[in-house]
């Protein structure tokens, strides 16, 4: 007799994380934009490698808070470490997370960076620092978050094994609309690993009657009927196994399962009849499936039950035939394999566009092997060496598009060095002319600066006089001097005229003295003004002319060293894709041969109750003529 195999019984884990961190203002960086951007439509290496550069040459800066990346740094910095954890780069993400958690940061900001610091830990395996890392939490939780840190506790102490403290969590979480199912579920499994199998078989049976239309809560429901009925089926509990068995939707992913498991439960109280029902379903499906070549041959074994013999003969030729050929076919996998063609198809860009890639590799009629490796490609483990794989052929086209830019690069540096070598000798001249023309005024300005200050400790009402006073007042003073050394009838009167003219100066001088000076400050202040807009003007000139150099000198030993790593760099991911394709290979070559000596051994059954089968449908025969 054969036996349905047992269906695993495990959590049902969901990776909700947020889409990206909450944004405390609105975005003032370009750079960081762009990198949430990437992230976002899924790039996360691209995301990365803008985030990553932006945030080193902020550090790198000797003002960084005049940069505008200054005012995002909490949050770029838990982005890096949410894109790391995104492309599966956990030691770093753990690195950038942990420096965010020992950081000044928002409340918010670090109970998420803990949260995320905590799946790091759970999805490595690492249950007590998970759960460190949840207990880091506290205060102010974001909304978005809040039911996965509680489903992920539950889940820590379910794999800790340490289901009585997750039964509170698990209870309050049934309510939940994302993760009702789930929780009700993991509620039933958590009570197996505490003992209570009543309380257990109770809260599989409320999973199973789940009121929905979501499809992921529908396969909970599938799922949970289907666990629930094994433990029945192992019990030996036969009848009751039946009704949850019958749960399960014939349509979906449990239900081939459930369709062997049916008739096996149908099959072990003698009702062969009912038996021939589930599995005539399940031996029309798809051949390549475990539970449909099982069921091919659990079909005409209930047949002979039934002692229909000739009927059990065609179901086993049926199968025979349909084994032989699959055994065919899984060689023809192997060898397909072995040349590489399976790897080939897994990186076809036209493909993997597609969000069902998986599903459409079947249709490469050059990859036959993807056909009967659904199961292993939708497994955790395979999964994750898959996207590795992936990643790597994604890395290396990124690094061999960057090694050719290597050339571009060099003729715009070319380009540069022609377009403004032979402007610089006259930029340098007028550069000279504007230098010596500032250092004069800067010289002349610090002159007016030291004038004014020394007005206004000691006043001096002749230094603020206009030119024209200036030149009367030299004028008087050089009549003055003729008529000391003159002697004339006039002279008294005259040196008396002069005097008074003199006076009348001076008094005027002084009397509009503070005017005048305030006068002299204002202006001084409008020269200020202008000095510094030369000053700005000059400045800027400096930079462009550095930036017209710098943009085509010493560009070369940088390009050369680049172009050296990014080598390198393709050597060791050609290593590396090496090594990780030729490990999914061995995966796949084993799975197919496993799956070759199954059917081999089913062909062997097949051929000898075949056999058998002809003979005691002779032998009926011969019975009835006798009669």
């Amino acid at each position: 007799m054969y036996r349905a195999p047992i269906p695993g019984i495990g959590l049902l884990l969901i990776a909700s994380l947020a889409t990206s961190p909450v944004q405390s203002e609105e975005l003032k960086d370009l750079y960081f934009g762009e990198a949430l951007y990437y992230a976002h439509q899924g790039y996360y290496f691209e995301a990365l490698e803008r985030l990553d550069t932006e945030v080193s040459q902020h550090n790198g800066l000797d003002e960084p808070e005049l940069d505008t990346l200054f005012l995002h740094m909490d949050d770029a910095e838990f982005s890096l470490g949410d894109f790391e954890l995104r492309y599966r780069m956990h030691h770093r993400a753990g690195r950038a997370i942990t420096a965010v958690l020992e950081g000044a940061v928002d409340e918010v900001v670090r109970n998420d960076a803990a949260y995320r610091l905590a799946r790091i830990h759970f999805q490595k395996g690492q249950m007590e620092d998970a759960l460190l890392a949840l207990e880091r939490i506290d205060g102010k939780i974001p909304e978005s978050i809040r039911e996965d840190i509680e489903f992920l506790r539950a889940n820590v102490y379910l794999a800790q094994e340490k289901p009585a403290e997750s039964f509170e969590v698990l209870k309050r979480l049934q309510g939940s609309k994302s993760f009702g199912g789930f929780a009700a579920y993991n509620l039933g499994i958590a009570y197996l690993q505490d003992g209570q199998r009543e309380q257990a078989i109770e809260q599989l049976d409320r999973a199973g009657r789940i009121d929905t239309d979501d499809p992921a809560e529908l396969a909970i429901r599938d799922k949970a009927n289907l666990v629930l009925g094994t433990i029945l089926l192992e019990d030996g509990d036969y009848d009751s196994a039946m009704p949850y068995l019958n749960r399960v939707r014939l349509d979906g992913p449990f239900s081939n399962q459930a369709l062997l498991s049916a008739g096996w439960a149908s099959l072990s109280t003698e009702n062969y009849q009912r038996a021939v029902v589930p599995w005539s379903i399940l031996a029309k499906r798809e051949v390549t499936d475990a539970a449909t070549q099982e069921a091919m041959l659990a079909l005409p074994y209930a047949y002979g039950k039934l002692d229909v013999h000739g009927r059990a003969a065609i179901h086993y030729g049926q199968a025979l035939d349909a084994f032989g050929a699959e055994v065919d076919k899984l060689n023809e996998s192997i060898e397909s394999i072995r040349e590489g063609q399976f790897l080939e198809a897994l990186v076809r860009e036209e493909i993997r566009k597609d969000k069902d890639w998986v599903i459409r590799l079947r249709a490469l009629p050059e990859t036959p092997e993807t056909y009967y490796l659904m199961e292993l490609l939708a497994t955790h483990d395979f999964q994750t060496g898959l996207q590795n794989y992936l990643d790597l052929a994604d890395l290396r086209k990124k690094l061999v598009g960057w090694q050719s830019s290597f050339d571009a690069f060099n003729d715009m540096v070319d380009i540069r060095h022609d377009h403004y070598e032979p402007l610089l000798p006259d930029v340098d001249t007028k550069f000279r002319e504007l230098d010596s023309r500032l250092r004069l005024r800067r010289e002349q300005h610090k002159m007016l600066v030291r004038r004014r200050d020394d007005l206004l400790t000691t006043p001096r009402p002749e230094f603020l006089a206009t030119r024209d006073e200036l030149e009367i007042l030299a004028r008087i003073e050089h009549i003055e001097e003729q008529l000391a050394n003159a002697s004339t009838p006039y002279e008294g009167a005259l040196v008396l005229r002069m005097q008074r003219l003199k006076g009348l100066l001076t008094w005027t001088l002084e009397t509009e003295y503070h005017e005048r000076l305030t006068e002299f400050d204002q202006n001084l202040r409008t020269l200020d003004e202008a000095m510094v807009t030369a000053q700005t003007e000059y400045d800027e000139f400096v930079r462009s002319r550095q930036a017209a150099t710098h943009s085509f000198q010493n560009y070369e030993t940088p390009i050369s060293r680049l172009r050296g790593r990014v080598s390198e760099a393709i050597q060791k991911v050609d290593l590396l894709m090496k090594r990780q394709g030729r490990q999914l290979e061995i995966v796949a070559i084993d799975e197919l041969m496993a799956r070759r000596g199954r059917l081999e051994n089913y062909r062997d059954k097949a051929r000898f109750a075949l056999a058998d089968s002809y003979d005691r449908a002779t032998q009926a025969q011969a019975r009835s003529e006798v009669q």
